[in-house]
């Protein structure tokens, strides 16, 4: 079993920044990649940053490229993501997860919600 903590969410103003954090546990946490999504409401869950575990190659979704910064810490089982100059259109709740031996994103967090306000 994977279970994936996440916390660091909350509100703040346009132009602050927060980090949140995915902390996992359990046997097959590390595998080919772990990444961020979001999904704002009414809308779908989208792509946002991405890392491999084994080389810690990064990729980034347009929209948060050169704001958000994606890391982890393999000896801690914690993803992160630094964003810095958030956007009220950075709003929405915020999921870690994890890729599973097929490749695909098998494991996820509930979910933290970050606000931005204007």
């Amino acid at each position: 079993q994977v279970q994936l903590v996440e916390s660091g969410g909350g509100l703040v103003q346009a132009g602050d920044s927060l980090r949140l954090s995915c902390a996992a546990s359990g046997r097959t946490f590390r595998s080919l990649a772990s990444g961020w999504f979001r999904q704002a409401p009414g809308k779908e869950r989208e792509f946002v940053a991405a890392i491999s575990w084994n080389y810690g190659d990064t990729r980034y979704a347009d929209s948060v490229k050169g704001r958000f910064t994606i890391s982890r810490d393999n000896a801690k089982n914690t993803m992160y993501l630094q964003m810095n100059s958030l956007k009220p259109e950075d709003t929405a709740v915020y999921y870690c997860a994890v890729q599973g031996p097929k490749g695909t994103y098998d494991y996820w967090g509930q979910g933290t919600q970050v606000t931005v306000s204007s």
